[in-house]
């Protein structure tokens, strides 16, 4: 486990599937914001589903997040694309509708962090959000993210295209 101020990053649980499929992927008009894929319908137990993790793996590190005052399963971060040549990757967080606007955001992000510098050896970690997600950009800006670029009508959301925002932190500025 991987421990912040606020929270703590664990393996996923087979308890987990089930409150991140109800909470994050039905939403539909969140989920539709967060992924660059289209929204379909999944059963309860879905084989599909994008929260199961099969196993260890050299391209993704999947964590679920938990408040670590109350034990409560607050959300889920991942590293993806994982890039050992590289050495850089991505980084996704989807916190619970509860949890939201309590200051996770961040932590989560600086713990990431420390997974992939210190543990991984990574060089540059990166995350892209839609412009209009102000709480993620000021939770990137709290854990020392730097705005890189924007991609002009990048993602398809809400029935248009909407512009990209990337963010991405080097080693070195983490070490600061």
């Amino acid at each position: 486990m991987l421990q912040g101020a606020l929270i703590t990053l664990r393996a996923r649980h087979d308890a987990d599937l089930p409150v991140l499929q109800s909470e994050l992927y039905d939403d539909v008009a969140t989920r539709s914001r967060a992924d660059s894929r289209p929204w379909r319908p999944l059963p309860p137990g879905s084989a599909h589903s994008p929260y199961v993790v099969t196993g260890p793996s050299d391209e993704a590190a999947c964590f679920s997040v938990v408040e670590t005052a109350s034990g409560e399963l607050a959300g889920e971060a991942i590293l993806w694309g994982i890039d050992s040549h590289n050495r850089s990757a991505h980084l996704g967080v989807a916190l619970l509708p509860g949890h939201r606007g309590r200051g996770f955001a961040p932590d989560v992000l600086r713990v990431l962090c420390h997974y992939a510098f210190p543990v991984l050896g990574l060089h540059r970690v990166q995350l892209e959000t839609l412009a209009d997600n102000a709480p993620m950009l000021r939770a990137a800006g709290r854990a020392g993210f730097t705005v890189e670029g924007r991609l002009r009508g990048a993602a398809w959301a809400d029935g248009s295209f909407v512009d990209q925002v990337v963010l991405g932190l080097l080693v070195e500025e983490w070490q600061r």
